[in-house]
């Protein structure tokens, strides 16, 4: 068990079971969670972490549309290929991989209300708790205003990503008012968002065990050193300094730790295991409990295969959706431990006995699955890669999150996983916090690195390699150029989210070729305001170029 916290969110999943099977409301910021709740500590708490689980839904590769998928599936890693008779989907995969996407996108529409749901989960508790009396809620005044700061903080999050991916967009901060915002410039939002994590960042709490999962000063300061590190794209003003003073904040351990002082772990697994609730680089994440709260990780159903239980000795597979971009993979050192652990490749045996081929369903039908380095029709003998025409086995896979076994491997080793499904996902670590304090410095100093600066990569990087093969693979600062930054950057967080960002910063987003993308149009930095919600509300602007 990780925390008590894992018991009020499985009241939380048992109260809101039928309002989630509900269709999503299209004003999201109009919606009342209730007013006639908040009459103890154990609703107020529920109040409190409901916005947790809901983000769930939009900030992790969920199989919702959300804001995972347009942050990763546009850029220059990921792709969910047509791979024979699956995943064609109206298109909307090869929409985000060729950056064809319009303003009517379902998938687009959906991230806007579910991000906006969220942030009015954050409206309802803040106004909620702010108005009613301490003792009628069964709480002390500090309690009181440390949830509040905490939600503000939440809230001002949901704000980061949605100002991320839509730039211009209205802010809303009390439940249904006014019915019908109007848009705020990005840079306004940008503002709106810094001012909400300065005025709360010292009335939040700070990082612990206990804060497992929530926001708290440590993820205050890591939204802040997103902010900066964006701060010239996002509102045309750079903010290096800013971005390297909040990045110290969390290498110094101002803003706590979930297990200790925050530190790097000391190799590349640890962040990303089944017990990876005990990371201590860890900042911020979506915590699970499968046992306490049957709160489990959503991402199978995105990256798995029709057989992914056979290979891991587990009991969920996918839907053979989203695959590595062919060259990906060669961009990693044949001897960086991240492309052996994180990435999937090659013929697929039984994890109970570690030798017994898995047998593929589709068009190797009773023939070994075989995970390749390309999306092409390989059976037909066809040469032609495009996300039209990829097979079953097209792609190589996600291996970087561990979800456990529920089955021993070969005599019984590894044995059954007793955390198995409890995998956290992380929205922020310290090696994310290491890498934009290093591009700071950089951007700063025109591009170019200095001793600090390369220091900040090689501690992260170095935990890739063998100490034999470490010695020729450090970087220097010759080598440490900005085009090595932005292809190391990828390397180390490949499925996390950030890539969009990285290829938006450093100018290659609409530039950029890979695989069978070509250039677009500078435009397509920021998604459309959906038309939906445009007809809902008039007083919404359309971002330019659409």
């Amino acid at each position: 068990m990780k925390n008590q916290t894992f018991r009020y969110i499985a009241l939380i999943l048992i109260l809101c079971t039928t309002a989630c099977k509900k269709q999503l409301e299209e004003h999201a910021y109009d919606q009342l969670l209730t007013d006639n709740f908040y009459n103890n500590k154990t609703e107020v708490l529920s109040a409190v972490l409901r916005p947790y689980t809901h983000a769930n839904a939009w900030v992790t590769p969920s199989g919702q549309d959300g804001w995972w998928r347009p942050a990763e599936l546009s850029g220059d890693q990921l792709a969910w290929p047509t791979k024979g008779r699956h995943g064609e989907d109206g298109g909307k995969w090869k929409r985000f991989h060729y950056h064809t996407w319009t303003t009517d996108e379902g998938g687009l529409n959906n991230a806007w209300s579910l991000m906006f749901w969220g942030m009015g989960l954050c409206n309802d508790p803040i106004e909620n708790i702010g108005k009613r009396d301490i003792a009628a809620m069964g709480i002390t005044q500090t309690e009181k205003d440390s949830y509040i700061a905490e939600l503000k903080l939440l809230r001002a999050f949901h704000y980061l990503k949605l100002m991320d991916l839509f730039g211009n967009i209205p802010v809303v901060t009390q439940v249904g008012t006014p019915a019908k915002p109007e848009t705020l410039p990005r840079a306004e939002v940008f503002k709106f968002v810094e001012s909400e994590i300065k005025q709360n960042i010292d009335k939040a709490p700070k990082l612990s065990r206990g804060m497992l999962g929530r926001m708290s000063q440590a993820g205050a300061y890591a939204m802040l050193v997103e902010l900066y590190l964006n701060a010239e794209v996002w509102t045309g003003t750079p903010r290096w300094d800013d971005c390297i003073a909040a990045a110290d904040k969390l290498i110094n351990n101002d803003g706590g730790g979930q297990n200790g002082p925050m530190a790097l772990d000391p190799n590349i697994i640890d962040q990303f295991k089944t017990t990876n609730d005990l990371s201590k680089e860890v900042i911020f994440s979506i915590a699970y409990d499968y046992k306490v709260a049957n709160f489990e990780p959503s991402w199978p159903g995105e990256f798995f295969h029709f057989k992914q239980q056979e290979i891991y000795g587990g009991g969920r597979n996918g839907n053979d959706g989203i695959v590595v971009i062919p060259g990906v993979y060669t961009t990693y050192d044949a001897a960086d431990l991240r492309r052996s652990n994180w990435l999937l490749m090659g013929p697929m045996v039984k994890f109970t006995d570690g030798k017994t081929p898995v047998l593929a369903s589709e068009e190797y039908n009773g023939q070994q699955l075989v995970f390749v380095d390309n999306i092409q029709k390989n059976k037909a003998g066809s040469t032609l890669s495009s996300m039209s025409e990829g097979e079953e086995n097209s792609g190589v896979r996600f291996n970087k999150y561990k979800l456990g076994n529920q089955f021993p491997g070969p005599g019984g080793v590894p044995g059954i996983d007793p955390n198995y499904n409890n995998t956290d996902w992380n929205i922020y670590r310290l090696t994310w916090i290491y890498f934009a304090k290093a591009e700071a410095i950089m951007r700063k100093n025109g591009g170019t690195a200095n001793a600090v600066a390369v220091q900040l990569i090689n501690d992260c990087k170095k935990r890739a390699f063998s100490d034999a093969d470490w010695a020729t693979r450090a970087y220097t600062p010759a080598t440490l150029t900005l085009d090595e930054l932005l292809a190391e950057r990828g390397r180390e967080f490949i499925f996390e989210g950030f890539r969009r960002d990285d290829l938006i910063r450093f100018g290659k987003f609409a530039t950029g070729s890979w695989w069978d993308h070509t250039p677009t149009n500078p435009n397509k930095a920021l998604y459309p305001i959906p038309q939906r919600q445009r007809d809902l509300n008039s007083n919404l602007q359309q971002n330019p170029g659409y």
